[in-house]
C-alpha cells in the first residue's frame, strides 16, 4: 500500500531553488542524474522534487508543504542561524508547534511538531 510522499512543486530557475534549499536549508541533491528542468532534493526521510515553470508568478503560487518534525526548537533555530526569513514559532490551537517559511518561488513549508 501507500509507503511514502514526495511532493512536486514549481520553480522558476533550478540553480536559485538549488541554493536555496541546499545552501539555506540543509537538504542534500538526489540522485545522481541532472535533469533538465527538475530537481530533487532530501534531507532526513524526506523528499522534495521541483519542476520547472519559468512563468510562474510567485504572487499567484499556492504551492505548500506541511512537514513533520520531531525537534521543531532545533529546525527553527537552524533558519534563524541561516537567516531564512521564516514565521515565528508559535503553538496552534490543533496541538502542533509551527512555523513557515516562503522559498524564493513562494512555496509555503510549514514546519510542525505535536505538543
Amino acid at each position: 500500500m501507500l509507503t511514502e510522499i514526495n511532493p512536486k512543486l514549481p520553480m522558476r530557475n533550478k540553480a536559485i531553488t538549488m541554493d536555496f534549499y541546499l545552501n539555506k536549508l540543509g537538504f542534500q541533491e538526489f540522485g545522481s542524474a541532472d535533469y533538465d528542468g527538475y530537481l530533487m532534493v532530501q534531507k532526513d526521510g524526506i523528499q522534495i522534487h521541483f519542476f520547472e515553470f519559468k512563468e510562474l508568478d510567485p504572487k499567484e503560487n499556492y504551492g505548500q508543504v506541511y512537514i513533520r518534525t520531531d525537534d521543531i526548537n532545533e529546525l527553527f533555530n537552524f533558519a534563524k542561524m541561516q537567516n531564512v526569513n521564516s514565521t515565528e514559532l508559535v503553538c496552534k490551537p490543533w496541538k502542533q508547534r509551527e512555523f513557515s517559511i516562503h522559498d524564493p518561488d513562494n512555496n509555503l513549508l510549514t514546519f510542525g511538531q505535536g505538543i
